[in-house]
């Protein structure tokens, strides 16, 4: 009898060590699964920069209450980069502000500036309303020691930073990269869907140069390789980063693959000479050698002038609308393009919390009507047409939300 309990009491031990392995392991697994209630993007301790929550201070009952929507929606951050350099400020913020109005899910920026300029975007990006949405980095520009002067003077002023981000933000998994001449005028978690739709070989997705190839200037110009029939424009390049530095990419140079972090000072010696748009070409080369790697999405994601200037090309805009418009060449700053222009001065000029239809569509579409004597301007309904249908939404959301 004594020899029966002392089995039982053994066997009972036996079970409780069971279940509490068990529960810790559980507990172990919820821990590191992504969205599991803590944040997997921890900013590395030894990077550069400052990283702050915009809208820290308080906002007051009613802005809470606006933005309660927001708490129904996945958590999941969407990472965006961009790198702003001498009188980019005021642009850059402009496509912040595009990005926040109307994305679902919270941001991260990246910021990517010269040390003069961080002090005015903190100013500016603490006061943005909407406390819990949007976080941000600051980082100083910054190139490999042994390369940095040619790096710097690549095309212009810091552009070829982006070929260093998959390098330098080493705890993010996807990154969305944009010039700062770029507007979205929809979430960009529709972009940022598109990582979903990433074969097992593809690592980034990018629009084409050109639609028109009788326009097209890698396919008529270029003295180097570059992707497809008119090559890509990188202004909108989102990036599956973990992917891109495990790759080891094919190339021109020896028949050895090489990584990411191996590959860009070689490619630049070599084809120095013969590149025009600086890191826009090494990556047009890149993909040439790795056609496999490319997803290439529809023109209305990376809208610029090229696609209405000579008559309207980008039949997906025509269906369907802009999606990103991507203002090149200084057309936010001149009359060559008032279109374009018009589009960015309303977002620039619009309130937080202001009615999106009153104070930004309507009076945009009368300054849009004034530009019909301009070729972009005879299609200016394509550049209304899916920002409607994002205010639209927008609304939709706020409502169920209360």
């Amino acid at each position: 009898m004594r020899r029966l309990a002392r089995v039982a009491l053994l066997c009972l031990g036996c079970g409780v060590c069971s279940l509490l392995y068990g529960l810790s392991q559980l507990a172990l697994s919820l821990e590191q699964e992504p969205g599991g209630g803590r944040e997997r993007q921890a900013r590395d301790p030894a990077a550069p920069g400052v990283r702050r929550q915009a809208g820290s201070a308080g906002r007051g009952e009613a802005g809470a209450r606006r933005y309660d929507y927001m708490k129904t929606h996945p958590s999941e951050k969407m990472h965006l980069a961009v790198v702003a350099c001498g009188e980019r400020l005021e642009e850059t913020v402009t496509m912040l502000r595009s990005a926040v109005i109307f994305s679902i899910r919270p941001l991260h920026f990246h910021i990517f500036a010269e040390d003069q300029l961080h002090e005015r975007f903190k100013d500016i990006l603490d006061e943005f309303p909407y406390e819990g949405k949007v976080n941000y980095t600051l980082y100083p520009i910054t190139f490999p020691t042994e390369s940095a002067a040619e790096w710097k003077k690549l095309f212009k002023p810091c552009a070829s930073q982006r070929l260093f981000l998959p390098l330098i933000l080493k705890n993010v998994d996807s990154l969305l990269y944009v010039d700062t001449d770029i507007l979205f005028l929809r979430p960009v978690d529709d972009i940022w869907s598109f990582l979903g739709k990433f074969n097992s070989t593809q690592i980034a997705a990018m629009a084409p140069e050109h639609e028109e190839p009788r326009i097209g200037w890698y396919n008529r110009f270029a003295r180097h390789p570059y992707y497809g029939v008119t090559g890509i424009n990188s202004g909108v390049m989102l990036m599956n980063m973990t992917r891109i530095r495990r790759k080891y990419f094919k190339n021109d140079m020896t028949p050895v693959r090489l990584q990411w972090g191996e590959i860009l000072m070689p490619l630049l010696k070599k084809y120095k000479l013969n590149i025009t748009w600086g890191d826009q070409d090494l990556l047009n080369i890149m993909f040439f050698h790795n056609p496999e790697s490319l997803y290439v999405f529809p023109c209305q994601w990376n809208y610029r002038p090229d696609h209405c200037i000579y008559g309207s090309n980008c039949k997906a805009a025509e269906e369907e609308g802009i999606f990103i418009l991507h203002g090149n060449r200084g057309v936010y700053h001149d009359d060559k393009q008032p279109t374009f222009r018009a589009v960015y001065e309303a977002i620039k000029n619009y309130s937080f919390g202001d009615d999106l239809v009153h104070s930004l569509l309507q009076p945009l579409e009368l300054e849009l009507q004034k530009t019909m004597h301009t070729y972009c301007g005879r299609v200016y309904k394509v550049f209304i047409k899916q920002l409607t249908k994002s205010i639209k939404d927008l609304y939709a959301r706020r409502s169920k939300g209360r």
